[in-house]
């Protein structure tokens, strides 16, 4: 073990200690002044943990094993840092909209607590996993199909998870009577409904975290699992890793360690976008969920949202299969005018490229496209708090 390895190792698991703190402070639900005790603990144990982490490093130091040590690294900060992201999230809404806050927190809770969030979330993941071993006889582009199975599920089960779980939270307070409680309070009818959407729909980005997390896992597996050293090659290193690492450890153990963690930086940058794409389905789908369920039963509710799940990909294909039937065609164009434009959000095309697109413009895209999911999922609750608006819960 050298001096720079164990320097390396102290300061990266300084780093995962720093990212702990926000959502450590969440769950203890006391100030930071009174953990202060408490921290100085968590600071002991990051320090002994680095140096043993700088021995087994030191023990084993391959470039393959110690690249691998650095990716879960990467993977374990990027959790934490996703985790203090939902914290701030929170702790701002609080803040600055304390009422409407307030209800989204219990929503959240209440959406996260339930057995549903987590069947669903480690169905998904099981099912990516399995993705890993099928054999798809697809002569070579088995990764393809791998990349396309996990994004679809990272996209559609959230999704799935934000209509029922919207349709059951708002339909069963109404009907239950259970909003009348609230309502007495000085909250209003607004920060009711737009609370729920917040809180489910954050629950909803909860679930995609931890999909996406295993998506980035899932498709390094199957690019090693598929490896054959006289057939087939890996992906390069980026430019900015391979010039960052040679400016400071070269092929040195830590340099092989943060070239690890480097690699997982770009492999979750690579999937970003089209996980960002997938979400604003998510966000679509869950803001029509809620703005029903002021009027709907829960069952009508994801009947209805089913229909329109349906509707929004087939439009345009109806539209371009019947324009000689007018009938047929002007419903095709009315559902693709009212409905959400759902085949936006399908990134198949983006992902089993063999030539990746400019990152440019595909950042370009996945901001129109979120920007298109924002302002859908506005007109949705517009439409909801009209329709909750004159609504009886007494």
């Amino acid at each position: 073990m050298t001096l720079d390895l164990l320097l390396v190792c102290l300061g990266l698991f300084l780093l995962q200690g720093l990212a702990a703190v926000p959502w450590l402070l969440a769950l203890s639900r006391q100030s930071f002044r009174t953990q202060l005790p408490y921290f100085g603990k968590v600071v002991g144990i990051v320090t002994l943990g680095g140096i043993l982490f700088a021995f087994l490093l030191g023990g084993n130091s391959g470039p393959g094993i110690v690249g691998i040590w650095g990716r879960f690294y990467s993977s374990i900060l990027t959790l934490q840092v996703a985790s203090d992201l939902f914290v701030l999230t929170f702790y701002l809404a609080l803040t600055f909209w304390s009422k409407g806050g307030a209800v989204a927190l219990a929503a959240f809770r209440e959406a996260v607590r339930q057995p549903m969030f987590w069947l669903l979330t480690l169905a998904g993941m099981l099912i990516m996993g399995l993705a890993i071993v099928i054999p798809y006889f697809t002569f070579g582009e088995d990764l393809k199909m791998v990349k396309e199975i996990t994004y679809a599920l990272t996209m559609l089960i959230p999704a799935v998870f934000g209509v029922i779980s919207a349709s059951i939270s708002v339909s069963e307070e109404i009907e239950g009577r259970t909003a009348v409680t609230l309502l007495s309070k000085p909250v209003t009818r607004r920060d009711f409904l737009l609370g729920k959407f917040f809180g489910i729909t954050l629950a909803s980005g909860l679930m995609t975290l931890l999909m996406s997390w295993v998506l980035v896992w899932v498709v390094l597996a199957k690019l090693h699992y598929d490896f054959q050293p006289s057939v087939t090659q890996l992906p390069p290193d980026p430019e900015w890793l391979n010039t960052f690492i040679a400016k400071t450890y070269g092929v040195a153990v830590p340099g092989e360690l943060l070239r690890g963690a480097g690699q997982f930086v770009h492999d979750c940058s690579e999937a970003l976008p089209g996980i960002t794409i997938g979400f604003g389905q998510v966000i679509t789908l869950t803001a029509v969920s809620v703005a029903l369920a002021t009027r709907l039963p829960m069952v009508v509710n994801v009947i209805m949202c089913f229909v329109i799940y349906l509707l929004g990909h087939l439009a345009p294909i109806m539209t371009e299969a019947s324009q000689r039937v007018p009938l047929v065609y002007f419903f095709a164009q009315l559902f693709e005018l009212l409905l959400p434009a759902l085949e936006n959000f399908d990134v198949s095309s983006a992902v089993i490229r063999d030539v990746p697109l400019d990152p440019g413009r595909y950042a370009i895209y996945t901001l129109n496209v979120l920007l298109y999911a924002l302002t859908y999922t506005a007109i949705a609750m517009l439409g909801g708090l009209i329709l909750f608006e004159d609504r009886d819960v007494a």
